[in-house]
Formats: C-alpha cells, sequence, structure tokens
C-alpha cells in the first residue's frame, strides 16, 4: 500500500479533473459568433430532377424556406416534368418560382373532380398557392386528367400573386382564382381550357395574355362578391380558339355579382355574338357587371350583344389601372416587365 500523502494527492487530482473538462477557453480574436437566424436574407434555391440541385422536388425545396419570410426567396427550377401535387402554404411567403424555360418546366398532375380518390374541384387542383407575395416565372402548370370534368391545373388563394410568362393547361375549370382577398397579375401568360377554365371570387389582372377555348363553352366564371369593385380584367390579351370552337361566351356569373371586363381586346371569330350569358339564371343579369371597351376583331362586334351588359366609353375605362384595381386594404402595385 502507497503511503498516504500519495493517495491524497492522487485523489485531489481525480477530483480535479472534470471540473478542468469543464471549462470552455475564451473565444480567439478569430472565432466568430454563430450567425443568428434572419427572415430578411435572400435565399436562393435549385431544384434538377437529375440530382445536380439542392433538391429533386420542387415541394421538397419550398418546405425548405423558412416561415413567414420578409424578402424573396427563390428557386430556380431546372427544365424537366415535375409530376408533383404541388403546395405553398400560407406560412411560406415571398417564394418566387423561377423556371429555367416555360415550356421546358412543367408541374403536372391529374387529379379530377369525382375520381377514384373522391376529389373535388377545390381539391384536385395541381398547385395550390396560399402563400403570400408569391410569384412564377416560366413554368407550365398543367391538369393532366382530361375532358373528365373539373380539374384544375392552378388554384391561387395568397395575396399579391403574380405570374409571368407562364402556361396554365387543363379543360374544365383550368386556373381558379380562389378568395375574394386574393389579389393576382398575368402577365404574358397563356391560358387554356374549355368549360368556365378562368373562374373565381379574387380580384386579377391578366395583360397580355393568350386566352386558348378548346370547343364551344364559357371562358369566365367570376364569382365576385358585392363586397369587391373589381372582379376579372384582361388589358391588350387576345382571345384564340381551337378550329372546332365556333361558339364561345366571354362569361357566365359562377356567382350573381361577377364582374369582368375586357379592355383592348382581339376576339377572334368562336365570340359568340351575344357575348355574355346570365348562367340560365334572369335575375344575375341585375346584379353582374360585364363590359367591353375596344374590343378588336371578328368576335368584337357590340351590335348584338346582351342588352345587360356595357360597351364602356373612354372616361370609364380609364379607371381601370393596376394601381386602382389592386388598392385593396394595403396598396399594391405589381411591376410590369
Amino acid at each position: 500500500m502507497p503511503p498516504l500523502k500519495y493517495l491524497v494527492v492522487s485523489g485531489l487530482l481525480l477530483m480535479a479533473a472534470p471540473l478542468f473538462a469543464q471549462v470552455t477557453p475564451p473565444p480567439t480574436a478569430t472565432t466568430k459568433p454563430a450567425e443568428a437566424p434572419s427572415f430578411n436574407k435572400a435565399v436562393r434555391l435549385t431544384v434538377a430532377p437529375d440530382d445536380s440541385g439542392d433538391y429533386r422536388t420542387i415541394q421538397e425545396a419550398v418546405m425548405a424556406v423558412r416561415d413567414f419570410m420578409q424578402v424573396e426567396a427563390t428557386i430556380f427550377i431546372k427544365n424537366g416534368t415535375y409530376r408533383e401535387k404541388l403546395v405553398v402554404p400560407s406560412q411560406k411567403t415571398h417564394i418566387t418560382l423561377l423556371g429555367e424555360s416555360k415550356e421546358g418546366v412543367v408541374i403536372t398532375y391529374g387529379d379530377y373532380s369525382g375520381d377514384a380518390e373522391k376529389h373535388t374541384t377545390y381539391t384536385s387542383s395541381t398547385v395550390r398557392v396560399q402563400g403570400n407575395d408569391f410569384t412564377a416565372e416560366n413554368i407550365t402548370f398543367e391538369n393532366s386528367a382530361g375532358p373528365v370534368g373539373q380539374a384544375v391545373a392552378l388554384h391561387v388563394e395568397g395575396d399579391r400573386a403574380t405570374f409571368r410568362n407562364c402556361r396554365m393547361l387543363g379543360h374544365q375549370d383550368t386556373l381558379f382564382l380562389a378568395i375574394e382577398n386574393s389579389r393576382q397579375y398575368y402577365q404574358d401568360c397563356y391560358i387554356e381550357g374549355t368549360t368556365d377554365f378562368i373562374f373565381g371570387a379574387s380580384t386579377a389582372v391578366f395583360d397580355h395574355c393568350i386566352i386558348y377555348s378548346k370547343r364551344d363553352s364559357y371562358i369566365t366564371a367570376a364569382s365576385t362578391t358585392p363586397r369587391q369593385q373589381f372582379g376579372f380584367v384582361f388589358f391588350d390579351c387576345q382571345l384564340t380558339a381551337a378550329p372546332e370552337a365556333k361558339k364561345v361566351y366571354l362569361g357566365r356569373p359562377w356567382r350573381p355579382h361577377a364582374r369582368t371586363v375586357f379592355i383592348n381586346t382581339d376576339m377572334g371569330a368562336h365570340i359568340t355574338e351575344t357575348g355574355w350569358d346570365n348562367w340560365r339564371n334572369p335575375d344575375n343579369e341585375k346584379t353582374a357587371y360585364y363590359a367591353e371597351f375596344n374590343s378588336r376583331g371578328p368576335g368584337a362586334p357590340a351590335k348584338n350583344r346582351v342588352a345587360w351588359s356595357h360597351q364602356l366609353k373612354a372616361k370609364d375605362a380609364k379607371q381601370y389601372t393596376l394601381e386602382k384595381i389592386f388598392a385593396g386594404p394595403t396598396a399594391w402595385t405589381p411591376q410590369r416587365k
């Protein structure tokens, strides 16, 4: 047995070892403090189907963005076909989906109302945008279900949504502008469908868009509420159609106070002389507001338009500016590019 003094010293050293192990040395001059999480730092992510980006699916990239961003989070999407039922949740704000090319980036799915999964119009969408301050450029949104009834390609309910140089492909109910407190701007877009393929309660502007009817039916079905001054407004658009489409109406009211206005629009011969329909309910004629200004082309003559529609005078048309249409509780004027 070793002498007592050696045992005492050894014991003190053993007790001290853990104490020294818990002491963190002071930072040196070159140590950088950890960066605090920020909602104000721009983010850029890349999606690619071949593993050359940060993510392989758009949904993964969207969910990777911090909630309630205050500056842009740009998700660059490389060319490819993305079979996704994409949702941009309400907490994912200030997201931009930027496609490599309009024809090359396709988001597609095939749900439709009444399918085996018991989807409705409200759940059939390929892409659903709930977050505010959303932007999409150079992207195709497609519902691939075919002519089987209501099948939404793009469903938008977020406020201050912008779509530039995009395509919306489908048949019935292609583009759903879902709720009244949503302001939406579409510039240089291509939208195709059969029946009511631009529909809903939002306030929306279509600026230099091509609207393509695939058969005889109705282009718009607004459900504007009495609380809204503006519904759907089309500026400098082209109304085109497939050869088999011979009798297409500009719109019919999904709800009584529907508001739809066409300004400086080229209308093909497929647009019916009467222009508008009351959805087999004469009472709708008392509240719906359907108007045109300076329509052009073979489908434009106003002579035989329904008596309850309006031909605007120049002074009336001047009220239709982006600033006034999108005034809302907080001002918003999307920038034309």
